[in-house]
């Protein structure tokens, strides 16, 4: 007899599902009687919140969901933080848990491991969750869920399995995948009006999210076409390359940027939601546009949200970019590569030579290298400067959901998923204790990660805005283990480099391994201040 438990990896494997994250624990046994004959890779980490950094960080690097297979209850509210992450960026993560019998479900009489309602607990941090009553709707579901991660807004789905359901006869089910929809296309009116307005345009001016990190091709046509320059949110980094003409660069919360988009007479803005973290990271108000607002995103609801559209396109990126390109008649004259070189120029002054020197000693090292950050000062200043040459090379958890304790794992996951690149976790002394034990995960898993400790000894940024509001720091200035001992604990190989120099030779040497690598970086070593005042 084959059970759910098995026949669930089997349909995965039709999914081309290849690398799973979890903690094995007496509910999922049965999940797991499946795994060692097929052909899908099992990651443990060492706490289930490092398993969603790590599904998190496969999905950006590689554009397909990340996998991870929970247990009951405390599982889940471990694994919640990393949901919320991954759901505020649109990141497509399948959460498959255990949850008690069938019989037992709200009863509150003490089960192992048992909430209330641990569906409803998981539902504000997803697109959906749902929970499999009897073995025959597994198919149908786990569809659902791939049709949400290739034609919807992307996020975490959770499913859940009762313990009776896992172990039912599942023989008869066909295992195939189902058909998958294509995602919307714009509607031939939408697509002339915004094609009527683009001609028309003086001072076109696109702006794209994470939305559009699967149409640069598209994109890139498109500005040309119009010759309009492009600025970009941190998940849009490198979707046009920072070495082509009308690439901006930079954050949309400089006050160049934004002055820009006053000016514009007509804004494309593409899968990018106008968000605080993008659009008003210094906190100085709300986005303002001073043209008309073409909007797209795949999302209905994204397109009434936080700034209104003179025109709305509810469609995948690529397609509508496509069909607003092909119904352009001639190549708009505005000037676009001399603004958004007048553009770079703004957003390079007040650029730092001593953080400029840090991250292009990674670039030197390692050409193409994936970056995953966290909160910490380097991440803080590429936020607003560092820029890629294509897309998925550089993410962090500092935007959007803002939680600690990202990069470790998400760096594991998209060296995972992506063996053949660089990956660097970028993390800070503070947010490297919220998830210090996935090294171990790392060193089990034989990744050659590189992990770079920021050390400035202590939480560095929410110290400075203490004192910029004159209150005492308390809880801020925290105690500082010794990062090299636990690495080399824990089996990574160690440096800490002192100079620009050693470190370039330290990456070089780190990315040679067949393991993962903590490079420790003393703050005063290498900058003398923040990245920005």
């Amino acid at each position: 007899m084959s059970t759910c438990g098995e026949v669930l990896i089997e349909i995965l494997e039709n999914y081309a599902v290849d690398t799973v994250f979890g903690i094995p624990g007496v509910h999922t046994i049965e999940l797991y009687r499946g795994v060692a004959k097929s052909n899908i890779k099992h990651i443990t980490p060492r706490h289930e919140q490092g398993a969603g950094f790590m599904a998190d960080g496969y999905a950006r690097a590689t554009g397909k969901p990340g996998t991870c297979f929970i247990i009951t209850g405390p599982g889940m509210t471990n694994i919640i933080t990393a949901m919320g992450q991954a759901l505020q960026d649109s990141i497509p993560m399948l959460v498959v848990s255990s949850v008690n019998h069938t019989k037992q479900l709200g009863m509150g009489e003490g089960f192992l491991h048992e909430l209330s309602n641990q569906s409803a607990l998981v539902a504000g941090v997803s697109r959906f969750s749902h929970r499999v009553t009897h073995v025959d709707q597994l198919p149908k579901v786990l569809a659902r869920a791939f049709s949400v991660f290739s034609s919807e807004r992307p996020g975490p789905v959770h499913i859940e399995l009762p313990l009776d359901v896992i172990t039912a006869n599942a023989d008869h089910l066909d295992l195939s995948a189902f058909a998958i929809p294509d995602a919307p296309s714009a509607s031939p009116k939408a697509v002339a009006e915004a094609a009527r307005l683009l001609q028309q345009a003086i001072q076109p001016l696109i702006a794209i999210g994470g939305g559009a990190v699967n149409a640069s091709k598209e994109l890139i046509a498109l500005a040309e076409k119009i010759n309009a320059p492009v600025i970009n949110t941190v998940n849009a980094k490198g979707v046009i390359p920072y070495t082509h003409p009308l690439a901006v660069g930079g954050s949309s919360s400089s006050n160049p940027i934004r002055e820009e988009l006053c000016h514009a007479d007509v804004v494309l803005a593409v899968g990018t939601e106008f968000g605080e973290t993008d659009y008003d990271f210094f906190g100085i108000g709300g986005v303002s546009l001073g043209g008309k607002l073409i909007r797209i995103d795949i999302d209905p609801r994204q397109l009434s949200r936080n700034v209104k559209p003179h025109l709305a396109i509810c469609s995948d990126a690529a397609y509508a970019l496509t069909a607003i390109n092909e119904a352009l008649t001639l190549k708009q004259e505005s000037q676009g590569e001399n603004r958004a070189q007048t553009l770079r120029n703004a957003l390079r002054a007040d650029a730092s030579p001593k953080y400029e020197s840090f991250f292009s000693a990674i670039n030197e090292a390692l050409p193409g290298v994936i970056i995953a950050g966290d909160s910490t000062q380097p991440t803080y200043y590429a936020w607003l400067h560092y820029e890629t040459l294509g897309p998925r090379r550089y993410f962090h958890s500092a935007s959007g959901y803002g939680t600690l304790g990202y990069a470790i794992p998400a760096a594991v996951g998209a060296k995972l998923g992506c063996p053949e690149k660089a990956v660097i976790g970028l993390i800070g002394d503070g947010a490297a204790q919220f998830s210090i034990a996935e090294l171990a995960s790392a060193v089990e898993a034989q990744v050659s990660v590189i992990f770079i400790i920021w050390n400035n000894n202590g939480y560095g940024e929410i110290s400075r805005f203490m004192d910029d509001a004159g209150v005492e720091r308390v809880g801020v200035d925290i105690y500082t283990p010794d990062f090299i001992k636990i690495a080399e604990g824990f089996g990574c190989a160690t440096a800490k480099p002192n100079n620009i120099e050693q470190l370039k030779a330290a990456l070089i040497n780190a990315n040679k391994k067949t393991g993962p690598t903590v490079i420790e970086v003393i703050q005063q070593d290498f900058v003398d201040g923040y990245p920005f005042p």
